[in-house]
């Protein structure tokens, strides 16, 4: 079977911010006719499943402003620095949020966040050899990040809050049950931490 090539025939500009660019595009359908798609094109992410010598992941939990509550998470972030590479942005998102360096650093996951709608993509890390960042060196949080809490959880037990439903962030959910797996199976299915992106 021939796939039909999708063409977006005509753009336009519908908003545009230093986070994320929302666009409309007329595309043609796999019937032949046109139809209109709103697009968000955003900067894209990085995400860490951080795991200590004993099976526990480190989660952070936050205010989302857009679904009113505070989040369990992994520690994650935007790629909003210019020319930083994934796991350097790795490594500083995990430090600062979660206090952190590690030593190891190994690619789990890429996902697309929401592709019915956004090019979005996150990359989720398993970083281990784990050690805090120096109290004088710790980064000074703000904002959303200003309150986050900070716990060490049983990669197991995290695995169980996402199916209580204590754990909706589809970043964790994808990076912890892929930790999970990756554990399971002797780690012999992680890819190296610069393989390259989607």
């Amino acid at each position: 079977m021939t796939s039909f090539q999708h063409e977006t025939r005509s753009r336009v500009a519908k908003y545009e911010g230093p986070i994320f660019s929302v666009f409309t595009d007329e595309v043609t359908m796999s019937n032949g006719r046109t139809a209109q798609r709103d697009v968000v094109q955003n900067k894209g992410a990085v995400g860490v499943v951080a795991l200590d010598e004993v099976g526990r992941v480190v989660l952070i939990k936050q205010y989302r402003h857009a679904v009113g509550q505070r989040l369990w998470e992994l520690p994650a972030g935007l790629r909003d620095v210019q020319g930083e590479g994934l796991e350097v942005a790795a490594a500083r998102e995990l430090a600062e949020e979660a206090d952190l360096r590690a030593g190891r650093w190994h690619l789990l996951i890429d996902l697309y966040t929401s592709p019915g709608f956004a090019d979005e993509t996150i990359r989720i890390f398993l970083a281990r050899e784990l050690t805090p960042v120096r109290e004088d060196e710790r980064y000074e949080r703000t904002d959303e990040e200003a309150d986050l809490e900070i716990a060490w959880i049983d990669l197991d037990e995290a695995v169980a809050m996402i199916s209580r439903g204590e754990i909706t962030n589809a970043a964790a959910v994808g990076g912890l049950l892929a930790a999970a797996r990756a554990r399971d199976e002797g780690w012999a299915t992680l890819r190296p931490a610069d393989t390259p992106a989607i």
